[in-house]
């Protein structure tokens, strides 16, 4: 097997604001792995506050023996060779897991997402994410959002209920919210959960700090709206570690190391009664087919990568009534690869 990746600057439409953090672009490192005169593309999407490179990323992969693996993958071998290599580093093991599955499906003839069982027709609707911003960006970043069904509020500043109030002097879309570890007082959160609550708000993600398991069962014990683990939960070991503190889970292939992992933290959550999410970073079309194949086995999907940049290579995944299309291709599907984009 051949390994060949590139760095990529994925640039974002608007300034990407969250509690306590703001960007205008993404550092990727792309990766293409070649097998019996086959292709397979992963991505690993690094965004600053986590900690990984491009820098950090390649030393790990020139790391990586490429003579272990061969189809058929053994995803759960693979996974534990990358762990013992060195610890950490979820976004690069992304990269290795999506090109893998994409490789095997490529090889098999089988999409992805048949591999995992999901049922295309279940697909739920994706949001679009509108970051924290001033009113006027606010309204255009809605404008912008025609194609879908359900917008992602980012919250957790002092002005959460008058940007909640902009949303809604022009959108009554169902919302979902993302507190991002910004609620620091219980009572004025549990308040304020009420009130997102009458304005039509259907879940709520990391309302308190990730530490504060306290906080957030308090939260989640009295929440009239389901209240979802993020920053809480990264792999498949923290869901035992913060069950009972939320009422499902928010996966993330850039945290989770990828696909196979995914699938097996939403079979977990699903057997101790735990709703599931399935979100992204801000990813290319690559990473948000890996998670679309997943998506049919969640109860929500907020995969809105391709749409709120501008530089994205690959087309983008076909978006009907506000729910992506699986086709029914080998691997990820993917369309649109440059034929230049891995020329050094």
């Amino acid at each position: 097997m051949q390994a060949s990746h590139i760095s990529f600057e994925l640039k974002l439409k608007h300034p990407f604001t969250i509690s306590g953090f703001s960007r205008t672009s993404t550092p990727l490192l792309l990766l293409k792995l070649t097998s019996e005169g086959t292709d397979g593309y992963g991505e690993a999407s690094m965004v600053p506050y986590f900690g990984e490179t491009y820098t950090s990323a390649t030393q790990l992969l020139a790391r990586v023996d490429w003579t272990r693996f061969t189809a058929p993958f053994n995803f759960p071998e693979i996974i534990a060779y990358l762990d013992d290599l060195e610890a950490g580093h979820p976004a690069v093991k992304a990269a290795i897991d999506i090109a893998l599955h994409d490789l095997q499906g490529k090889l098999t003839g089988k999409p992805c997402y048949e591999v995992y069982h999901a049922d295309p027709a279940k697909m739920p609707v994706t949001s679009y994410t509108i970051g924290i911003d001033k009113p006027e960006v606010i309204l255009e970043k809605i404008a912008g959002a025609k194609e879908f069904k359900v917008l992602k509020v980012k919250l957790g500043s002092a002005d959460d209920r008058a940007l909640i109030r902009t949303i809604r002097s022009v959108s009554s879309l169902p919302l979902y919210v993302d507190a991002n570890q910004g609620w620091t007082n219980r009572k004025e959160a549990i308040d304020l959960i009420y009130w997102l609550h009458d304005q039509g708000v259907v879940l709520i993600e990391q309302p308190m700090d990730k530490n504060n398991h306290d906080g957030n069962a308090w939260l989640t014990g009295r929440s009239p709206i389901p209240i979802l683990a993020d920053e809480a939960v990264q792999r498949l070991g923290d869901i035992d570690r913060i069950k009972g503190a939320y009422h499902g889970i928010n996966i993330k292939l850039m945290k989770c190391g990828g696909m196979y992992e995914a699938a097996a933290m939403i079979s977990k959550a699903r057997k101790l009664g735990m709703k599931v999410m399935i979100g992204c970073m801000s990813e290319t079309s690559i990473a948000t087919q890996a998670a679309m194949a997943l998506a049919p086995l969640c109860n929500w999907s907020d995969l809105d990568g391709p749409f709120l940049t501008v530089n994205n290579p690959f087309e983008r995944p076909l978006l009907e009534k506000g729910r992506y299309v699986l086709e029914n291709l080998p691997g990820l599907g993917l369309k649109g690869i440059p034929s230049t984009l891995f020329l050094s």
